[in-house]
């Protein structure tokens, strides 16, 4: 009997956010054991590299890597020499290893490109006492990547993974992602037709429950220890979530100086200056919906 294919929905609280997969086309008679992988991959991330659980690879990290090697998961040493290659490419505006100090760097805390030293099989180890690092600036879209691959190892065609706005789409119809407007986030700023390929976006924060009003960004700029003020919100398109992540952070910090750096990436972006201009590079594809 040929198999049929199924749609279905689920979301679940992980990484801080809700993580959503929506298979467009899975083969139905284990559609809910397919959805099920895709969680149980960013729930793997989730504990590999939390910054809060004493027992992730980030806090054993945390804890010995200044004094001894530290031997990680595969996964967690990949997204530290993404981050680690991000940071020396931004020239440190993307920086793992700013956990440690709330002050501004002159020399109290190294960027992470000499910081975090990658050594064979999967060891790490710290070049200087007091570093620490935390992950949140890269994991998510990392965990966005992995779930999409644990759903097309199972003969997924087509579906959709988003965490908490870090989202990939793949298979043959366009998805069409809304994007909010950073500076009054109960607006549409523009829509996306993605396929194939992965955004993330990165904002102001916003809590509908207290407040119509968005506060400062989540994002810190490493040389200030400050949240990047001259932009208000960023979204990037790139071929996997991880760099999209990663990207969205650069884009806050330096604005229109990321423009090469996305290019380097195969990525696109569009971002909202804090004087409400609406900046995209020439090859964004987003339909916007209004001017800011």
């Amino acid at each position: 009997m040929p198999a049929t294919s199924a749609n279905l929905r689920r979301a679940r609280p992980l990484l801080g956010t809700f993580v959503e997969i929506d298979l467009d086309d899975a083969p139905g008679h284990d559609a809910d054991e397919v959805i099920e992988a895709g969680f149980a991959a960013v729930a793997d991330v989730h504990r590999l590299m939390s910054f809060h659980d004493p027992d992730s690879d980030v806090s054993r990290l945390n804890r010995d890597a200044f004094t001894r090697p530290v031997l990680v998961h595969p996964w967690t040493y990949f997204v530290l020499k993404t981050a680690v290659d991000i940071a020396r490419l931004s020239e440190g505006a993307f920086d793992v290893a700013v956990a440690g100090s709330a002050q501004p760097s002159a020399g109290l805390s190294p960027r992470a490109g000499s910081a975090v030293e990658l050594l064979a099989d999967h060891h790490v180890r710290f070049n200087h006492a007091g570093v620490k690092i935390d992950l949140g600036g890269i994991a998510k879209g990392f965990a966005v990547d992995c779930a999409v691959e644990a759903l097309q190892r199972r003969g997924v065609r087509s579906a959709v993974v988003n965490a908490g706005g870090d989202l990939a789409a793949f298979g043959p119809r366009a998805q069409i992602v809304d994007i909010r407007d950073p500076t009054a986030p109960e607006r549409i700023l523009c829509q996306l037709a993605l396929r194939d390929t992965a955004m993330a976006s990165s904002a102001r924060r916003f809590d509908p429950f207290r407040s119509a009003d968005t506060t400062e960004s989540a994002v810190v700029n490493p040389a200030t220890r400050q949240p990047a003020r001259g932009i208000h919100g960023a979204t990037v398109c790139a071929p996997t979530c991880i760099v999209a992540d990663a990207l969205t952070k650069i884009v806050m910090i330096t604005g229109q100086r990321a423009a090469g750096l996305l290019t380097q990436f195969q990525a696109s972006a569009m971002l909202v200056a804090a004087d409400g201009d609406i900046l995209t590079t020439p090859d964004w594809q987003g339909d916007l919906q209004h001017a800011a």
